[in-house]
Parts: C-alpha cells; sequence; structure tokens
C-alpha cells in the first residue's frame, strides 16, 4: 500500500511539472499574440488543455490520497500557472521578437521537454494503468468500449489542432 502511495506521489510530481510547464509556455504565447487571428485558437486550445489536464490532474491527486490542504494548494497552484505565463507574455510583449533564433529555439525546447513529459505522463501513468488493470482485463465489451472512445477522443483532439 505505501509503494503505492509513493508511485502516486511520483506520477502527480511529474505531471504538475509537465502540466506547469506547458500551461506557462501557452500563457506566454497568449500574452504575446496581438492578432485576433492568434488569440482565438490559442484560447480554443486553453481551454481544452486546462480542462484535460486539471481532470487527469485531479485523477492524480485522488489517487495519491493527499490530504485537503496539499490538494488544495496543488490546485490553486495549476490553476495560477496559465495567468502567470499570460502575464509573462503581455509584460516581453513588447520588445519580444517571436521570429528570432533565440526565441524559436527556446520556445522549441520548452515545447519538446513539456510536450515529451505530458505525452509519457498520459501513455505510461495514465492510460496504461487503466488499460492493465484487472477490472479492465476481465470485461472484453469494456476494453472495445474504452479503446473506441481512446481513439475518438484522440481524434477530436486531432481535429482540433488542425482546426487551431
Amino acid at each position: 500500500m505505501q509503494i503505492s502511495k509513493y508511485k502516486y506521489t511520483f506520477s502527480y510530481d511529474v505531471l504538475e511539472l509537465g502540466i506547469v510547464s506547458h500551461s506557462i509556455i501557452i500563457g506566454i504565447s497568449l500574452g504575446v499574440s496581438q492578432s485576433p487571428c492568434t488569440i482565438r485558437p490559442l484560447i480554443a486550445a486553453l481551454s481544452f488543455h486546462q480542462f484535460f489536464e486539471g481532470f487527469a490532474l485531479g485523477g492524480c491527486i485522488s489517487q495519491a490520497q493527499f490530504r485537503n490542504k496539499s490538494g488544495t494548494i496543488m490546485a490553486c497552484f495549476f490553476a495560477l500557472t496559465t495567468p502567470i505565463g499570460i502575464g509573462i507574455g503581455t509584460a516581453v510583449a513588447s520588445s519580444f521578437n517571436s521570429h528570432s533564433v533565440g526565441a524559436l529555439v527556446t520556445e522549441g525546447i520548452l515545447d519538446s521537454l513539456s510536450a515529451g513529459i505530458l505525452v509519457y505522463m498520459a501513455l505510461v501513468d495514465l492510460i496504461a494503468a487503466d488499460f492493465l488493470s484487472k477490472r479492465m482485463s476481465c470485461n472484453f465489451r469494456l476494453q472495445i468500449v474504452s479503446y473506441l472512445m481512446l481513439f475518438l477522443g484522440a481524434g477530436l483532439m486531432s481535429s482540433l489542432a488542425i482546426w487551431a
């Protein structure tokens, strides 16, 4: 039981790292954007990201069985990261050249790190843990429905990415 709690605590920490870095980067992108053509898709992406990342984070917090105070602090930290990123982006918008080599390299590295952490967490700790559970392996119908819903969700998120 104790090992399981540490596993969930570690999973939460890694997920929080990925979500925080990703939320700050999206917030900065939104803060430096000055065209409605770039702001609208960013707000749509931000809304979906925050909703689903918050949902995943809440699940991890619940499974790790944190105390109420710890869970509240973690949720508040999650809620503040995007506005902090927007504030940073707004503050540097006048001096920021989004086409400079340094900005592109920095953005690419930060995007890659946060995306890598989120993909790892989604595949290894969230999806694999659910799909390899005893409940799932004992129920073929649940497996079929779960896989269909997984692919439907991936398809819908991909179509959102095409639109954005």
